[in-house]
């Protein structure tokens, strides 16, 4: 069952998205296959070595890592989904989350989130969030928004529902 949304949830899962569409790009480029056959085999320092190849093209060294742990959904009508679960860590935020790849977009729930000296207020804490994303990338996070850029299209996410799927990152 997935958990009831909220604004701080969207906010959180937003920025997180945003800041990782790069990195959810260079993984869709390996092929679905691969991503299930490493999974169903159990081989995960194979998918860890590929997040970790396209994690160091984005971000700084020790900041986002493979959880070891992951899902494919195969079926013989839809295209694969490939959950893997990731955490990210930086300037006392720590953030435990599932990365969603589709055949067209990719998406992202955070399933749990710490911030070492926590504010009382949530709006705080996200601040802080968005400011560890920032910090922790290679490069300043270009802004998106619902046009056309070099053909792909990148969309508003809107908030989630009580019970609909991670938050999208358009595609990724």
């Amino acid at each position: 069952m997935m958990k009831p949304a909220n604004r701080f949830t969207f906010e959180r899962e937003k920025a997180l998205g945003q800041g990782i569409r790069e990195l959810a790009s260079d993984l869709r480029l390996v092929e679905p296959a691969d991503y299930i056959n490493f999974v169903r085999t159990e081989r995960f320092a194979n998918i860890a070595n590929l997040i970790s190849s396209s994690a160091e093209l984005f971000f700084k060294p020790g900041t986002i890592f493979f959880g070891h742990s992951g899902d494919v959904e195969v079926t013989w009508d839809q295209p694969p989904t490939v959950a893997l679960d990731m955490e990210f860590r930086h300037m006392q935020v720590s953030v435990y989350f599932r990365l969603v790849l589709e055949d067209r977009k990719a998406g992202v729930e955070i399933t749990y989130v710490a911030f070492d000296g926590a504010s009382g207020e949530p709006d705080e804490n996200t601040r802080r969030l968005v400011a560890a994303i920032a910090d922790a990338r290679l490069t300043p996070l270009a802004q998106f928004d619902d046009t056309e850029h070099d053909g792909i299209g990148y969309t508003d996410l809107e908030p989630r529902l009580p019970d609909s799927p991670a938050t999208s990152l358009g595609q990724a």
